[in-house]
């Protein structure tokens, strides 16, 4: 198959190139029958996709790492589209084909899901930040126009008709005027030898003309997930494999001053006992160091941990106790702190005390809890510049985590093969390395296959934890506007903790979500932030900061609301104000949008006002309830999407019981719908966890909880009936992962006040009601 040069991109440039590659290359890399027709692409911002250098049989070059494919077509007509972002239940691995399968006009029927492998050349593969679909969209639309630009050029070359009088329809090409067709398998061999159109020449399908793009579709590896057949991280079995079961330091930071593993070592099938390396602070995404205890079994693995004698050195990170930080972070937040953005003024004010109101509220660290824990497995072969790695995980970041295994074995990444699980849930942890290096640590102390699995109890106390916050509100009630003299602020250890030991101010992306970008149309405005230190590593947790300020936004609403005598839903309205663009930067606010584009996701308050209508409207919100019941909403705009929820619970001697959910989403053009209803209902379920009974509590720097029965997640018993609405929309598409979350946990802890006349501001419920 011959070469093309790709055309070196940058951000100013093309969109991206696509070339020919390898056909064999794509079936060594994939294991996919022959194939004619292999396209690729590269994405701006990111080192350009050169073709392979192809011996004369076909053999790709010895230098060449494997090729990041996208579409392959073979002479059968089977399509086999990659996915380059990781699947861990969203349904990713069928949203990204689809889209490529919608331009390409394929039949749905004859296209497979291949997931990719950690390569550069994708551009960024983290899957996080709800962005898989949001900024990929268009690039992946235009993947697959682009082969099916390339086929109809083909069956016009063997017609001998213009380009224009062909047209490809359900994995055919159709001669407009004779009305003869030609399979895409037919026509694979003679398109791969094309010229790809240029970026500019590629044209897209109108949103009317879509055939699977809004529709819902079966998604791929749903058979084999429903047989017990699909293979996470824990499945991976390779022989000679070792299982590694790894006791870490209690206290982050903390070192091995001495252990005894001889009973350990007693356990039948545990064959070795090893130390890992300690590592300085912070150690970022890196492993914490402890004791391993290898075996030919799992049990045996973890049995022997139990039995291993432990000597601690704690470190300086020993003097946290959350009840203590708590109180100091709600301190700090009653005082003036830096000022991220501005409009007007608020301190010469003189308030109306009968109309003015202030709140503090506070949220613990909560943990991931994903039902599949951390685990990795790693092989490590050859010495020196031959030294190779191949490893299979559930990773959200693989090429992060491929870059942390290259420094640790001193080579190159290209040395580094990392395969990508499916994903028994993550939410933000899998995002993290750790567990994945110390697999490699392992695997390359024994010279066999490891694979490294955490128990619960691990993951819950050695995790990333999204960060223990506390937000304060004031505002001063107003006819026009709802209020004004609005006084906004928050403070919680920054991520950057991670990576600088130093941080402790909020970066203006931490500040971003769901804080700065508070959309209200009033005269004076002043939002600050406070410094905090960090004791545990801090870790995006689904929804991130979105989470405690959502918390604290849409509760001070409802209270406003009560106080001024009207429904939640009006004074919502009345603060959003008029339909508008809002423009944070002109206040002084460098507003990242969340990596998105102005043009394409805008701060949109016309989006935001029928969000919040059509949902009191589906839920009839206004309809007056029993008495003991109550219900109550909560708005944000995040991730590129606006999502309301209304929640009823009824309370009675002092036990909250959750009637009734819903959520309304206007994410613009949703992909697959039926995987937007499920984020939306794992979103409330989620919710509920935090905000009923979710927390992580530290003392002496060590976690307290340790599994289900101290941190709890939701249960059946605790479920309620679900709903969701999806507002149609046409618009570029937002996120769905993350932005469901957030304003779960005001609409609940409004519905408490309401059926109650309980005021939750500090989280979880059950330190004051029974759930």
């Amino acid at each position: 198959m011959s070469k093309l040069t790709a055309t070196p991109l940058t951000a100013d440039n093309a969109l991206f190139e696509v070339e020919n590659v390898s056909r064999r290359a794509f079936l060594k890399q994939f294991g996919i029958g022959s194939t004619a027709l292999v396209l690729a692409t590269t994405i701006p911002g990111f080192s350009p996709l050169l073709a392979a250098e192809v011996t004369r049989n076909g053999q790709l070059d010895k230098a060449q790492h494997a090729l990041n494919f996208f579409v392959s077509i073979d002479t059968d007509g089977r399509t086999s589209i990659v996915c380059h972002r990781s699947e861990m239940g969203q349904g990713v691995k069928t949203s990204v084909p689809q889209i490529v399968a919608e331009e390409l006009n394929a039949d749905w029927q004859q296209v497979y899901a291949v997931q990719g492998q950690a390569d550069h050349r994708y551009g960024p593969q983290g899957t996080a930040g709800s962005a898989s679909i949001r900024k990929q969209y268009t690039k992946m639309r235009k993947v697959g126009a682009a082969a099916r630009q390339m086929l109809e050029q083909a069956a016009a070359n063997h017609w001998q008709v213009p380009v224009a009088d062909v047209s490809a329809k359900e994995h055919f090409v159709i001669n407009n005027a004779s009305g003869d067709k030609l399979g895409f398998g037919e026509l694979a061999k003679a398109a791969s030898k094309l010229t790809p159109p240029a970026d500019d020449a590629i044209t897209l399908k109108h949103a009317k003309d879509f055939i699977l793009i809004g529709k819902d579709v079966e998604l791929f590896d749903q058979h084999d997930m429903i047989a017990g057949k699909a293979i996470y991280a824990q499945d991976i079995q390779l022989p000679d494999m070792l299982i590694a079961s790894i006791a870490r330091p209690p206290v982050i930071g903390g070192k091995v001053s001495s252990f005894d593993a001889s009973e350990a070592l007693k356990v039948r099938g545990v064959v070795k006992v090893i130390e890992l390396k300690a590592r300085s602070m912070p150690v970022s995404v890196l492993p914490l160091g402890g004791i391993a205890v290898l075996a030919t079994n799992t049990w045996a693995a973890h049995e022997g941990k139990k039995r291993l004698k432990i000597e601690w050195q704690h470190g300086e990170h020993a003097v946290l106790n959350t009840e203590t930080l708590q109180q100091q972070l709600i301190k700090t937040v009653s005082n003036k702190g830096d000022v991220a953005r501005t409009k007007g003024d608020v301190y010469s004010h003189s308030y109306d005390q009968e109309n003015t109101l202030e709140a503090t509220y506070s949220m613990p660290y909560q943990n991931h809890s994903p039902m599949e824990t951390p685990s990795a497995t790693a092989t490590v072969k050859g010495s020196g510049k031959d030294l190779t790695c191949t490893i299979w995980a559930g990773t959200q970041n693989p090429q992060w985590a491929q870059g942390l295994v290259a420094t640790e074995l001193g080579i190159k990444k290209e040395q580094v093969e990392l395969n990508i699980t499916l994903m028994g849930g993550a939410f933000g942890r899998k995002s993290k390395g750790d567990f994945i290096v110390e697999a490699v640590e392992l695997a390359r102390q024994v010279a066999k296959p490891v694979k490294v699995v955490w128990t619960r109890e691990d993951d819950i106390k050695h995790g990333f934890y999204h960060s223990i916050s506390a937000n304060y509100l004031k505002a001063e009630l107003s006819d026009e506007q709802g209020a004004d003299f609005w006084i906004q602020r928050l403070a919680n250890p920054p991520i950057g903790w991670l990576f600088d030991g130093k941080k402790k101010s909020l970066s203006t992306g931490d500040l971003s979500v769901g804080f700065g970008d508070t959309p209200f149309e009033m005269a004076n405005m002043s939002l600050e932030s406070h410094k905090a230190d960090s004791h545990v590593r801090p870790g995006w947790v689904r929804g991130v900061a979105a989470l405690n300020n959502s918390f604290a936004l849409g509760s001070f609403v409802d209270e406003l609301a009560d106080k001024a005598g009207i429904s939640t839903q009006q004074m919502w309205l009345k603060l959003i104000g008029s339909d508008r663009h809002v423009d944070l930067k002109k206040e002084g606010f460098d507003y990242g949008n969340y990596g998105s584009g102005f043009d394409t996701h805008p701060v949109d308050t016309k989006r935001m006002k029928a969000c919040i209508n059509h949902l009191c409207e589906q839920a009839n919100t206004a309809q007056p309830q029993p008495k003991n019941q109550g219900w109550g909403i909560g708005f944000l705009r995040s991730f590129g999407s606006y999502v309301a929820a209304a929640t009823k619970v009824n309370v009675e001697n002092g036990k909250v019981t959750v009637l009734e959910m819903h959520c309304a989403i206007d994410c613009g053009v949703a992909i697959t719908p039926d995987r937007v209803k499920a984020q939306m209902e794992g979103a409330m379920v989620f919710g509920l966890s935090i905000v009923l009974m979710g927390g992580i509590t530290v003392k002496n720097g060590q976690v307290e909880q340790s599994n289900f029965h101290d941190a709890m997640v939701t249960r059946i018993n605790q479920s309620p009936k679900m709903f969701v609405h999806i507002i149609e929309s046409n618009e570029a598409p937002g996120g769905v992962g993350e932005p469901g979350v957030p304003p779960i946990i005001p609409s609940i802890t409004n519905a408490i006040f309401k059926a109650s006349g309980v005021r939750v501001r500090h989280l979880p419920v059950n330190k004051q009601l029974k759930v």
